[in-house]
């Protein structure tokens, strides 16, 4: 209880919040030229400095990690810092983030990932915590933002790793001939030739008003139907839902081709999905397009090949087809050996369905903790409350950044 008492006395007895107010102040608006601006930043980091002092000086052993913690973090995000490390024992050695609707949010950021964050992203950078940037954007555009945020001499550090298009490919810049890797070079023809099947007539062999309702985002190995209206509005549900039943069938159709052996399509894709995923079953079930095939009869050809294929559905927001074989924990795992992270306890966070798997592929080997927006996906949801309920809100991912170093600084009075 010692280290719970002293935190008591931490946020009872100093300001904690005018010195956090300070900190940030100093961090995220350095001095300028103006003299009068100039001299406010100076005034303001000196009283910084003495509280911060006032913090060391009142705790013999460790004050240094007092003070920092009280510039860092509210009261609520010190002691959650202190249950994880009283739980697991360990600080985090190794960030694991998704961007979309993680680090930046439309609704709340511009679709900009916040300074604040950034800032934060620094910091475990300058304490040699890796940062691995796990998306399904393409890379180009991930580099573009990451080095005009974090700046070129950091995402060139050799401690970044971007694992992009969901696990297609893992880009760890400055690691030598292991600095970019292309996971699809080891997917076999089968997979090629039914992902070429369904990317070549996933619009054009749409009904005219699904082709007009979405588009087509992804890769070679990732076909996901994104709405042409607002997310998740009715019209977006609407396109969507639709979208699914094509694209089961359009897949069905493909793989039938591909293995051969005189099947014909009966509804075999849209049984055998709907008996993985509950969310499927229940879009299936509300159109009344649900199969009278049970998922049990379902031929083992075409299941071998559905195993290894993900279909995944996303409330009025995306109908997706991709490759098991790349995803984001394969990526993730990738990007940890060339990062030299061998035994990683990791931040996971982030907001679908491609990042539940990372959380859980953690959580199974005891390699770290996962956090989640509180809009997140309902599987990623149920998972992160029934885990440690580390949730945050709408564009705030510094809030759980602040938490996680808070458990870092408080490992070091051990």
């Amino acid at each position: 209880m010692e280290r719970y008492d002293q935190l008591y006395r931490l946020y009872e007895e100093f300001d904690t919040e005018r010195l956090r107010t300070y900190q940030e102040f100093v961090d995220l608006f350095p001095p300028v030229d103006s003299p009068v601006a100039l001299e406010h930043w100076q005034s303001v980091a000196e009283e910084l400095r003495s509280l911060r002092e006032d913090v060391h000086s009142a705790y013999p052993s460790g004050g240094e990690t007092f003070a920092a913690l009280a510039s860092l973090a509210t009261r609520e995000q010190a002691f959650t810092g202190l249950d994880l490390h009283s739980t697991y024992g360990r600080d985090v050695d190794v960030l694991v983030l998704d961007v979309d609707e993680t680090l930046r949010s439309a609704g709340r950021t511009d679709n900009e990932i916040p300074r604040e964050t950034l800032h934060l992203l620094t910091r475990f950078h300058d304490d040699g915590v890796p940062i691995v940037i796990c998306t399904g954007q393409t890379l180009e555009n991930v580099k573009g933002f990451l080095i005009q945020g974090l700046g070129n001499e950091l995402v060139h550090s050799g401690d970044v790793s971007i694992v992009y298009e969901a696990g297609t490919g893992v880009f760890t810049p400055g690691h030598g001939e292991r600095t970019k890797q292309l996971l699809y070079e080891d997917l076999d023809e089968e997979i090629r030739t039914t992902f070429r099947g369904v990317r070549s007539r996933v619009l054009s062999a749409a009904p005219e008003h699904l082709r007009r309702g979405c588009h087509l985002q992804g890769n070679e190995f990732n076909v996901t139907l994104k709405p042409n209206f607002e997310t998740g509005s009715e019209r977006a549900e609407t396109v969507i839902d639709e979208g699914l039943v094509y694209v089961l069938d359009l897949l069905e159709e493909t793989v039938t081709d591909v293995v051969g052996d005189g099947i014909e399509p009966s509804g075999w894709a849209r049984a055998h999905y709907a008996a993985s995923d509950p969310e499927i079953a229940a879009v299936l079930d509300a159109r009344g397009e649900r199969p009278d095939v049970d998922a049990t009869a379902v031929p083992p050809t075409l299941a071998a090949l559905f195993d290894r294929i993900d279909v995944a559905y996303y409330e009025a927001d995306a109908a997706e087809v991709g490759s098991l074989e790349l995803n984001k924990v394969v990526g993730v795992e990738a990007a940890l050996d060339v990062l030299g992270v061998d035994d990683p306890f990791a931040l996971v966070m982030g907001d679908s369905k491609s990042d539940l798997r990372v959380m859980r592929w953690v959580a199974k080997n005891d390699a770290g903790i996962a956090a989640a927006p509180e809009h997140a996906s309902p599987d990623v949801l149920d998972h992160v409350r029934g885990t440690d309920d580390l949730i945050f809100g709408r564009g705030d991912s510094s809030e759980m950044l602040r938490t996680v170093l808070a458990l870092n600084h408080l490992s070091e009075l051990d």
